[in-house]
């Protein structure tokens, strides 16, 4: 076992792994990442699934029993996700009742289309969730403008959430207000909030990987000088909001009652420029009672050489507050960033479910 995943878990960070295929379930894999690596959790999204399905044959019977009873592409996509999700969360169940339900959480994702429609987000919401039919399942739903709409109905009807696509901080304490509504709605409903658990993903390497991007552009050596910087800052300074809000008297309120704060998740913490440490977004962003989604390499990185030297502290807030002023200063125009990232954000995840869907109706035309 990894004494490195070890010192990160110590520190209250939950890892989660940002990957599921039945290849993982049947071979045994995802258990030994259990027993080995500390990993408390997984998160799916349609392009993990599109590489899980496309590239293995350990759907092709389900596949085929789809096919023979007419199901549709999406039916069958639906079939398929919420299996293996059901299977998942059935394996981490031990860990769901150990944690008294903190981790242990399998998300799945509502279909991307469904990205500005807030009656169809919430409608799919409730459909998966009854699907999977594990306590233990975490809902993903976009913060988009609808999706906020969503993610209030589906937390009031006693449902877990994982926010995806956070990257804004403006948008991220709009995800905060929706998820505080559905709490007060649900407890309103008569619901157990004890039950209810939720995590605000907040992407990382693609803020970098955006804002480089435009620095390069620049051929400034103070723009040279500020590139890496600004996604781990982004996070830091969410973390900064996080401690404002969950210690707010309403909070407070709806903790009395039996309600848990919800969680920031760091997502997309695979490291894209090659010039960078390779575990850059796990040690920069220790902080208890968080979560770190990785996809494997980067947990395997982690575990061979990764340390674990800070937390999150009020003067990284200071720290980070000046890179985005240094930024503003430079012309990076922070809003029009993240506005750019979500449409990128929601465009791939159209892209990979289009993908998907064209995999699964060769599959079906072929059984």
């Amino acid at each position: 076992m990894s004494s490195n995943l070890k010192a990160l878990s110590e520190h209250g960070v939950s890892i989660w792994l940002d990957d599921l295929s039945r290849n993982r379930l049947e071979s045994g894999d995802l258990a030994r990442l259990i027993e080995s690596s500390y990993v408390t959790g997984v998160t799916t999204n349609p392009t993990i699934f599109a590489n899980a399905i496309a590239g293995s044959d350990s759907y092709a019977s389900a596949v085929s029993e789809l096919g023979a009873g007419g199901a549709s592409a999406d039916e069958a996509i639906e079939a398929l996700t919420t299996a293996d999700v059901a299977a998942a969360a059935r394996l981490f169940r031990p860990v769901f009742d150990s944690t008294n339900g903190d981790d242990g959480r399998v998300s799945i994702e509502v279909a991307p289309p469904l990205a500005h429609d807030a009656e169809g987000t919430a409608a799919a919401a409730r459909t998966l969730w009854e699907r999977v039919g594990e306590p233990n399942a975490m809902i993903k739903i976009p913060a988009t403008e609808a999706g906020l709409r969503a993610i209030s109905e589906t937390i009031a009807a006693g449902i877990s959430v994982n926010v995806t696509l956070v990257f804004s901080l403006t948008r991220y304490r709009h995800v905060v207000e929706a998820f505080l509504q559905g709490l007060e709605k649900a407890r309103a409903a008569g619901h157990d909030l004890n039950r209810i658990r939720s995590v605000a993903s907040i992407f990382v390497s693609r803020v970098d990987s955006e804002i480089d991007g435009r620095l390069d552009a620049l051929d400034d050596p103070a723009a040279a000088s500020l590139k890496g910087q600004a996604g781990i800052a982004n996070c830091v300074l969410a973390h900064e909001i996080h401690s404002q809000l969950f210690t707010s008297e309403r909070f407070r309120v709806l903790e009395l009652a039996g309600a848990k704060p919800q969680r920031l998740l760091w997502a997309s913490t695979g490291v894209k420029n090659p010039e960078y440490a390779d575990t850059m977004y796990v040690s920069g962003l220790v902080a208890d009672n968080t979560v770190n989604t990785m996809p494997e390499p980067t947990m395997a990185a982690f575990a061979d050489h990764g340390e674990v030297t800070t937390e999150i502290s009020a003067d990284d807030y200071r720290a980070a507050d000046e890179v985005f002023d240094r930024l503003a200063r430079l012309g990076i125009d922070y809003a029009e960033v993240m506005t750019v990232l979500e449409t990128q954000g929601l465009e791939k995840f159209d892209v990979s479910w289009a993908e998907l869907q064209d995999t699964i109706r060769t599959a079906l035309d072929q059984s």
